[in-house]
């Protein structure tokens, strides 16, 4: 069984995951208003990814006997100045994840649950991927700032990413094949 504290506040990172969902899908909303459709695609993938962090913590929780809280998610933004100012929005936001996750870590050593720590690590992991792919995409922005061709260039790029392999599948279901 899980810690109480270590449940609750799991289930805060699991919520913020869902909002990061929210964002990444609000931001392809309006990258694809605005005709950049590569920009669009990527983050389309990007919202799906974080749904695969939520299900991937929900499962977690359900392994270890607790309870899955699911909570109100707030509203993300519809709208941005550029696209280099939704990139720049979404690279400050994965620094926040990456803090939350870090204040996960600590938790799980102050409250001595092993398991929740080593959980723990493939989201410190991706974090740092995480960070690391939106801060190269936030500076090739700058450099191209200004210039359309630049800025197509980048979207052509963008629209080849592949869907990420680790996404999580839902578990089955009892009962269904």
């Amino acid at each position: 069984m899980i810690d109480k504290a270590m449940e609750e506040a799991l289930n805060g990172h699991l919520n913020h995951e869902f909002f990061s969902s929210y964002l990444y899908l609000s931001m392809s909303a309006w990258f694809q208003r605005t005709g950049l459709r590569g920009h669009a695609h990527w983050m389309r993938l990007q919202s799906r990814e974080e749904q695969g962090h939520v299900t991937r913590m929900y499962n977690y929780l359900l392994d270890r006997d607790g309870t899955v809280t699911l909570g109100s998610i707030e509203a993300p933004p519809i709208e941005w100045e550029s696209p280099q100012a939704a990139f720049n929005a979404a690279y400050l936001h994965e620094q926040g994840v990456t803090q939350r996750i870090n204040d996960l870590v600590d938790l799980s050593l102050k409250v001595r649950d092993h398991a929740t720590h080593n959980f723990l690590q493939w989201f410190v992991r991706e974090q740092v991927e995480e960070e690391a792919v939106v801060s190269d995409i936030v500076g090739r922005s700058k450099l191209v700032e200004g210039d359309g061709r630049g800025l197509i260039l980048i979207d052509q790029e963008l629209a080849a990413r592949k869907a990420s392999p680790n996404v999580e599948p839902p578990p089955p279901v009892l009962g269904e094949a």
